[in-house]
């Protein structure tokens, strides 16, 4: 329990990465952290896509840079590997589901030595055409909505230190 809460407690969210991909072995017990998060239900709403490959990333990261106004932002920070978490709508908690798998998929990855960043837009990129073919060419159904993008890699720096929790964060009614 000691070790859970010390990974919690030390969890950075990481911009800039060297250009070592994650072993298959550790980025598969990412994904097993992450499947087991938990959804509205036990509907298991959403789905993850894995990207290492260089050219479908940094086409990902094109559009996702678009969203913000300008295309050529490296919004996934150099990072090698990309895990695309997206949901079905038709779920009542598909959005929430969806944001609990990525909480599991930056907490593990810390806890197995790799680092991650939480990039967002991926709701706009799904709801494109170009995001609406790239659910085809993987065989999503294209109603799935993009919840978020979690960047997987190793730090080229070491992460920040820890900003200084607010005051009034906790609230105990007893």
């Amino acid at each position: 329990m000691k070790e859970t809460l010390i990974d919690l407690k030390t969890r950075r969210s990481v911009r800039a990465y060297t250009d070592k991909v994650p072993s298959d072995d550790i980025l598969e017990k990412i994904m097993e952290a992450a499947v087991y998060a938990p959804t509205g239900m036990g509907k298991q709403s959403p789905k993850i896509v894995v990207i290492s490959d260089k050219e479908d990333r940094d086409y990902l990261e094109r559009l996702n840079a678009a969203v913000m106004g300008n295309p050529d932002a490296k919004t996934f920070y150099g990072a090698p590997v990309v895990a695309v978490v997206l949901a079905d709508p038709d779920i009542m908690t598909y959005r929430d589901d969806g944001n609990l798998v990525i909480g599991n998929l930056l907490n593990a990855a810390h806890a197995l030595g790799v680092d991650s960043c939480y990039i967002y837009r991926a709701r706009e990129v799904f709801a494109s055409p170009e995001g609406k073919a790239l659910l085809k060419k993987w065989g999503i159904d294209e109603r799935y909505e993009g919840i978020g993008n979690c960047i997987l890699g190793y730090a080229a720096a070491e992460p920040a230190a820890p900003r200084e929790r607010k005051t009034d964060y906790v609230t105990y009614i007893r």
